[in-house]
C-alpha cells in the first residue's frame, strides 16, 4: 500500500471527533442502533474500516467524549491487531499442511496452497521431504481439494499422481 502523506486526506489532524495521522484515521460517529456514539478506526487506502466499537459519552451525556492521543494510540494498536489476526485467519485458510509417514518410514509434509482468484481460483498440493525440506512432487488440484492425512497418504500412495477432485 502506497500512501501520499501531502495528500489533504492523510495529513495530520487532530479534531474532537477526527484524528488523522500518516497511517490511520479515528472518526467519531453516531451509533445508529442506539443514542451512543462510536468510533471507526480506518487504515488509509482500505475502502471500510477495520475496527467500528462503543465510544464514551462526554460529561454532558449527550456528546461524545474527545479523542486524545492515549485513546489514538490504543485505537491504532487494536484496529492493527483486528487486520493481523484477519489476515492470520485468511493465509490459514489458504495454506494447509499435514505431515505423514509414507511407505518406507519417511517423513513427508504435504502442503495446499489456495489462490482464491473470484474468477479462476487454482490450488497446489506440493509434497516435501520432512527432513530436509525438498520438493517431492507438486501438482494442480481443485481449490475444493479437502487436504487430510488420509487423503495426503493416498497422493503419495499413488506416486503423486493427481488427484481426482
Amino acid at each position: 500500500m502506497t500512501t501520499t502523506t501531502d495528500s489533504p486526506d492523510h495529513l495530520p489532524l487532530q479534531e474532537p471527533r477526527l484524528w488523522r495521522d500518516d497511517l490511520w484515521t479515528a472518526r467519531i460517529i453516531k451509533n445508529e442502533e442506539d443514542d451512543g456514539w462510536a468510533v471507526e478506526m480506518t487504515r488509509h487506502g482500505d475502502p471500510e474500516p477495520a475496527l467500528v466499537g462503543p465510544w464514551t459519552m462526554g460529561r454532558d451525556k449527550k456528546n461524545p467524549k474527545p479523542l486524545d492521543t492515549p485513546a489514538f494510540h490504543t485505537l491504532v494498536k487494536t484496529a492493527a491487531e483486528v487486520i493481523r489476526r484477519h489476515e492470520q485467519q485468511l493465509h490459514a485458510t489458504l495454506n494447509k499442511s499435514v505431515t505423514v509417514t509414507a511407505r518406507n518410514d519417511q517423513r513427508v509434509r504435504v502442503a495446499l496452497s489456495i489462490v482464491p482468484d473470484e474468477d479462476n481460483p487454482s490450488a497446489t498440493l506440493t509434497a516435501y521431504d520432512d527432513a530436509d525440506d525438498s520438493e517431492l512432487a507438486s501438482v494442480n488440484v481443485s481449490p475444493a481439494f479437502r487436504l487430510t492425512t488420509s487423503s495426503a497418504t493416498a497422493w503419495i500412495g499413488s506416486d503423486y499422481a493427481r488427484p481426482r477432485s
